[in-house]
């Protein structure tokens, strides 16, 4: 007799909740914010400055001509599928390793939604120093950083496996 083993599915969740977050802000800003104007909600710090990006993080790609937009959409639905399949052999508990996948799943899926919608990416979040702009972000980037990092982390700190003999 077997064990089912439960899979780590469930933490999709998450990304259900990160989209519908994403979701929610982007459509305060629209209704809410004027295009390109900032508005401090920590003097010095950070704004809220609606903008748009048409590229990936940094605006990187943002003046290719519109093909961009597709070759991101197939990439984020590429690589949310492929965490997905990844969750599927997770063991549910494994929070360390699903949590991180269910950020970026929900991030990608985000933006994805924007692209789909809208043409473009809405950005909302500015953070400054002096004369010195971080590039305006979302909440779907926010835990696509995240999940990265704990991706990454999850690696760093990994225990190394005993050598197979």
């Amino acid at each position: 007799m077997s064990v089912i083993q439960r899979n780590a599915l469930p933490w999709l969740l998450v990304s259900v909740a990160v989209i519908a977050l994403d979701q929610l802000t982007k459509q305060w800003v629209l209704t809410s914010l004027p295009e390109h104007v900032a508005v401090p909600v920590i003097d010095g710090f950070w704004n809220w400055y609606r903008t748009y990006n048409t590229g990936a993080a940094f605006s990187f790609l943002s003046d290719a001509g519109g093909w961009q937009k597709y070759f991101f959409v197939v990439l984020a639905v590429a690589i949310s599928g492929l965490l997905t399949a990844w969750l599927r052999r997770t063991p549910r508990g494994d929070w360390k390793t699903a949590l991180p996948f269910a950020l970026v799943i929900g991030g990608a899926i985000g933006n994805v939604i924007d692209r789909l919608l809208h043409g473009h990416v809405v950005d909302f979040i500015q953070w400054y120093w002096r004369d010195w702009y971080w590039p305006a972000f979302n909440v779907a980037d926010s835990a696509i950083v995240a999940g990265a990092v704990g991706i990454a982390l999850s690696g760093l700190l990994a225990k190394p496996k005993a050598a197979v003999r």
